[in-house]
């Protein structure tokens, strides 16, 4: 799902919320219990399965909950809307819905607010971001078939057998199924979503323990505690203010003047004083998320032969050790292979995987390019978000790292995009024509998850339209595999064909990081390195 970009805009100067917006304590916006976070505008409508990058799930993590919930301190799937899910065979599940929960609308959640709302994000003719992830249930060929138009209107492999009951026929056994479903596109719908859609949309309901309040795009979120959330993860706060900003110096500096309380994306350059500066508040932790460079497949330039080699070359010219400890001062570790340290050996990483592809050694780079034909189009333009993250930073470092190792001033350039939305926008369109900057901050902490979305065919954030069929294959047999560390395994190996291709250039594993004003305690980051707002106390 979850593109790890983000956009911020600095709200002081637009007044659109109160004349007290950028103030801080009792004057914060939503008074003295709410408070105030750094945000970005989502590139799309908060539909669940329509929402695939960060700031988007931000706020489904707010207002909604699902079947499971990933645990904020371990990542492990727990059931929170399930009361139970059996299967006897990997392939066939029931699932059972526990009593008592309503959206904040009032409506009663049964096992029809998920199986509406899992056909909804299926559907073809409703375009959403994540249909893929029903892609294992029966009759998705159906209903959002690969070419022409869907034939039929809901998954065969669904049914509602009783208020509380429903059942999932997969296409082939998925021993790991139920731990994809705290994943947001599996979250239930009220019935206001499907008879009232653009109302809905203008003011989303869900089931979490934030219910928002109002939204002006550009501006601000105001989110406010849901008093009669009956799940046992209530908020600790009165509210949350999402501020969006384009400038995360800017945010950074708010937080050190009282004007916002948590920033969740320190700048590289702030990271030299951040300790001092926020007097011991500041959060760096592991992180499931990892940096990569993705490549246009669809330009048959860089989908050689010879180009497998110049992707190489360049993984080869880059300096991850320099870059990492210089821009971002030990916050990024150097990525040895494509997935991330937090799921540990058990999970599938596998530190060194990258070898020698990985190591910097400008002389094999050069060596590379050249037997590669060149790079495609004379020029690698990098292109990125230019509004946060501190991209131009590190991608300026890593176009003087490879320009270097290349021995040519001009062989690489960053090629900014002002928003992360538009810059969004513009890989949705297919229209990249180097590398791009590809962030992904995992869904859940299994290895599939940063292994399938990103680089099977036609897979949902497979951005650059990579394809193998041998990595295919490999993943189909590893979701297959009932036995959890043979499907590791085979995931592994998947893996190889991916190192194997250079499909994208891994940079650098990421951690979490945060500041927050004294205004503020119990402040902590989740694996997805996402606040656990819920948790936070005010004043």
């Amino acid at each position: 799902m979850r593109r790890a970009g983000r956009a911020r805009w600095a709200v002081c100067a637009a007044a659109v919320l109160t004349a007290t917006a950028c103030g801080s304590g009792a004057g914060a916006p939503g008074g003295a219990g709410v408070l105030t976070a750094s945000w970005g505008d989502p590139q799309n409508p908060l539909e669940p399965a329509n929402t695939n990058e960060v700031q988007g799930g931000k706020v489904l993590d707010m207002i909604f909950r699902g079947l499971k919930r990933y645990d904020p301190r371990t990542g492990k799937a727990e059931n929170m809307l399930a009361e139970r899910i059996d299967t006897a065979d990997s392939q066939n599940f029931t699932v059972t819905v526990k009593d008592g929960w309503r959206f904040s609308n009032g409506e009663k959640i049964t096992a029809k607010s998920f199986v509406d709302a899992w056909n909804y994000g299926a559907s073809l003719r409703n375009n959403q971001k994540n249909a893929y992830f029903f892609g294992y249930i029966d009759g998705y060929d159906k209903v959002h078939p690969d070419t022409g138009t869907q034939s039929a209107d809901t998954l065969s492999g669904l049914k509602a057998t009783g208020p509380r009951t429903f059942t999932v026929r997969l296409s082939q056994k998925f021993s790991t199924f139920p731990d994809t479903l705290g994943y947001p596109a599996f979250a239930p719908l009220p019935t206001a979503f499907f008879t009232h859609h653009a109302a809905w949309l203008s003011k989303p309901v869900g089931n979490g323990p934030y219910a928002i309040q109002s939204y002006t795009k550009g501006s601000a979120m105001d989110l406010r505690r849901w008093n009669a959330y009956p799940g046992p993860d209530k908020a600790r706060n009165d509210g949350v203010t999402l501020l969006v900003y384009t400038d995360s110096n800017t945010a950074y500096t708010d937080v050190l003047a009282g004007n916002l309380d948590l920033v969740d994306d320190v700048p590289a350059t702030q990271l030299k004083n951040v300790r001092t500066d926020l007097d011991g508040r500041y959060i760096n932790t592991p992180a499931g998320i990892i940096q990569t460079l993705a490549f246009p497949y669809y330009d048959a330039k860089w989908n050689t032969a010879g180009a497998r080699k110049v992707r190489t070359g360049l993984s080869m010219a880059i300096n991850r050790a320099q870059i990492t400890e210089t821009i971002f001062r030990r916050t990024r570790t150097p990525a040895t292979d494509w997935t991330s340290p937090v799921l540990g050996t058990a999970g599938g990483f596998q530190a060194g995987l990258c070898g020698a592809a990985c190591t910097y050694d400008p002389a094999t780079a050069r060596k590379l390019v050249q037997e590669g034909g060149g790079i495609p189009g004379g020029q690698v333009k990098i292109t990125y978000n230019a509004d946060t993250g501190s991209h131009k930073q590190w991608v300026d470092a890593v176009c003087n790292s490879i320009n270097n190792a290349l021995g040519n001033d001009t062989a690489c350039v960053g090629n900014p995009i002002g928003t992360f939305a538009d810059f969004r926008n513009q890989i949705s369109q297919h229209r990249m024509q180097g590398p791009f900057r590809a962030g992904w901050q995992m869904d859940y902490p299994l290895i599939q998850n940063f292994l399938q979305p990103l680089y099977y065919t036609n897979a949902s954030s497979n951005d650059g339209t990579w394809s193998n069929p041998q990595f295919d294959r490999l993943v189909d047999r590893a979701n297959a595999e009932t036995d959890q560390p043979a499907a590791v395994r085979l995931f592994q190996q998947a893996e190889g064909v991916v190192r194997d291709n250079m499909a994208a250039i891994p940079l650098w594993y990421q951690n979490g990081s945060a500041g927050y004003s004294a205004r503020l305690s119990h402040v902590t980051l989740n694996p997805f390195s996402v606040p656990v707002y819920d948790e936070i106390k005010v004043g």
